[in-house]
């Protein structure tokens, strides 16, 4: 399985991107997906991720209300839609895709770092 990510760019704050990843895998059945983020000298940190399901999502708290993540089937595709960016959501961005049952608390998955396919990044900037 490959994630490819894709749609970063430089944005003004208080723009919009939409940042996409698509799992080369059969189906997104099974597959727990979710967005991760580094900034320059900080650690990774989970942003949003969506269920096998896709019938659940979670947020951090500093994107609360302004990224939405959603997911297309058909096109095997992830999506994280940011708006009202921030200077400080500039990163790189990460998918990950994990095969392990996340149901029973969906917000562990943003907690840790170990799941099983990584995408490989894409640069978001947001200029103040």
């Amino acid at each position: 399985v490959q994630l490819q990510a894709s749609g970063g760019g430089l944005v003004q704050s208080g723009g919009s991107l939409r940042l996409s990843c698509v799992v080369s895998a059969f189906s997104l059945d099974g597959h727990t997906i979710g967005w991760f983020r580094q900034a320059p000298g900080k650690e990774r940190e989970g942003v949003s991720c969506i269920s096998e399901s896709g019938d659940s999502t979670h947020y951090s708290d500093s994107v609360k209300g302004r990224f939405t993540i959603s997911r297309d089937k058909a096109k095997k595709t992830v999506y994280l839609q940011m708006n009202s960016l921030k200077p400080e959501d500039t990163a790189v961005y990460y998918c990950a895709s994990d095969l392990r049952d996340w149901s029973f608390r969906l917000s562990d998955f943003l907690s840790v770092d170990d799941h099983d396919y990584w995408g490989q990044g894409t640069e978001v900037t947001v200029s103040s």
